[in-house]
C-alpha cells in the first residue's frame, strides 16, 4: 500500500502516529442477548454470544441469513439503544462497556474508536451530499479543525483506497460512484479516524469477483498498516478464508464452532459447519460430487426448536447415542477448549465422520 501517497504522505506515514500493541484482547463479548419483542412473541435474534478479538486480527463471523450476525454488530455499535431492543450481556471494548455507556460517551466512541462498513453503501450515503462532505462531517465530529484540513484528510484517504483522482472525485454524489467505489467510499469513511475496531457487515455483496478481491486486499493492507482488529460478518465462506485469523459459526442466534481459519476449514466438527463447505464451491481441488445444500430451512427465532436448534435438519443426529438428547437438550459450548463445538456427538465420532464421510465428497 505504501505506493498510495498524497502531497508527499505514504501510508506506512499516516500510520506512524498510531501505537500497535498487536496481540491485545482489545473487544470481548460476554453472553450477548438481542431480543426484539413482537406481537407474536420475542425474537431470540442474539441469544447467549459470546467471543474475544485481539488488536491486529481478523474475526469471520458467518452463518446463514438470520443467524444473528448483524444484529451482533450492530449490538456493538450501540444502534439497538432507540429501538424496542432487549439487549444484555457485556461488550467490553477495551475494559469499557458499551451496554452501559452513557449515550454521550458512545456518541465519542462511534466513529473514532470503534466503525462500521455497512452492507449497502448506496442506502448507507446520503443520495443529497456529496462524498466528500459526509466524509468531512464524519471527521470533525471527533476533530476540532477546520474544513479545509478536515478536506485535505479525505483526500489523502480516498486516495489510501484507491478512488482515482481523489481531488476531483471528493466533490461528487454517491450515484456518481460505481458499486466498488461507493464500498471504497464507506471504507474510507469508516477509517478517517483511524479506529482501533473495524467491523465490516457483508462488505464484497453485490459486487463482482475481481472488485471483492480488491476489498478484501485492501482491508488487509490497511490492517497490517494500522494494526485495527477487524470483524467481517458474511455468509461467504471464501471470504472468511482471504482474510480471517479466526472464525465464529453462528446459528439460529448461538456460536456453534468456533477456532481459527485452519481448524474450522480443515477440521470442523460441527454439522452446520459441514453443510456450510459442502455447499460451497471449491476451486482448490477436485470434486467428485454435486454441491449439497442443506436442507429444510432456517428455524424460527419465536419458536426455535428444543433442544440443538439445528437437529432438525441435521443429518447425523442419530449418531448420538442417546437419541432423545438433540431433541431435548441443548449443547454446551466449551469456551475453555482450543476448538469449542456445540454439539452432542462426541469429538471422536465428529472427527470419524469429517474424515470418513464430508472430507471426501468436498
Amino acid at each position: 500500500m505504501s505506493e498510495h501517497r498524497t502531497e508527499g504522505t505514504t501510508v506506512s506515514e499516516l500510520a506512524s502516529n498510531r501505537p500497535h500493541h498487536l496481540g491485545e484482547t482489545f473487544l470481548q463479548v460476554e453472553d450477548l442477548k438481542v431480543h426484539f419483542p413482537t406481537e407474536d412473541g420475542i425474537v431470540r435474534s442474539v441469544d447467549g454470544l459470546s467471543f474475544d478479538l485481539a488488536k491486529g486480527k481478523t474475526l469471520g463471523i458467518v452463518g446463514e441469513s438470520g443467524s444473528g450476525k448483524s444484529v451482533t454488530s450492530q449490538a456493538i455499535m450501540g444502534l439497538h439503544r432507540r429501538t424496542r431492543a432487549q439487549v444484555s450481556g457485556q461488550i467490553l471494548l477495551d475494559g469499557e462497556d458499551l451496554l452501559t455507556v452513557s449515550d454521550a460517551r458512545l456518541r465519542k466512541l462511534r466513529g473514532n474508536d470503534v466503525a462500521m462498513i455497512f452492507q449497502d453503501p448506496l442506502s448507507a450515503l446520503h443520495p443529497y451530499y456529496t462524498i466528500g462532505n459526509q466524509i468531512v462531517e464524519a471527521y470533525q465530529v471527533h476533530h476540532d479543525v477546520s474544513k479545509s484540513v478536515a478536506r485535505k484528510r479525505v483526500v489523502e484517504m480516498l486516495d489510501l483506497v484507491g478512488i482515482p483522482n481523489p481531488a476531483r472525485r471528493i466533490d461528487q454524489y454517491p450515484h456518481e460512484f460505481s458499486g466498488g467505489m461507493r464500498q471504497r467510499a464507506m471504507i474510507a469513511m469508516a477509517l478517517v479516524n483511524d479506529p482501533k475496531l473495524l467491523i465490516a457487515d457483508e462488505p464484497t455483496t453485490a459486487l463482482d469477483v475481481t472488485v471483492q478481491a480488491q476489498i478484501l486486499h485492501l482491508l488487509t493492507d490497511l490492517q497490517q498498516e494500522f494494526g485495527s482488529a477487524i470483524i467481517i460478518i458474511t455468509h461467504d465462506l471464501g471470504v472468511v478464508a482471504e482474510v480471517a485469523d479466526d472464525i465464529l459459526v453462528m446459528y439460529a442466534g448461538k456460536s456453534v464452532e468456533r477456532g481459527d481459519v485452519d481448524t474450522v476449514f480443515y477440521n470442523p466438527e460441527h454439522p452446520y459447519t459441514w453443510g456450510l463447505l459442502s455447499s460451497m464451491p471449491r476451486i482448490d481441488r477436485d470434486r467428485q460430487e454435486r454441491l449439497k445444500p442443506i436442507r429444510g430451512n432456517p428455524p424460527s427465532l419465536i419458536n426455535p426448536p428444543k433442544g440443538c436448534a439445528f437437529h432438525p435438519r441435521c443429518d447425523f443426529r442419530k449418531e448420538v447415542n442417546d437419541s432423545t438428547r438433540c431433541a431435548t437438550e441443548v449443547p454446551l459450548f466449551d469456551a475453555e477448549q482450543p476448538h469449542p463445538v456445540r454439539c452432542h456427538i462426541d469429538p471422536p465420532r465428529r472427527r470419524e465422520i469429517f474424515d470418513t464421510v464430508i472430507q471426501p465428497s468436498l
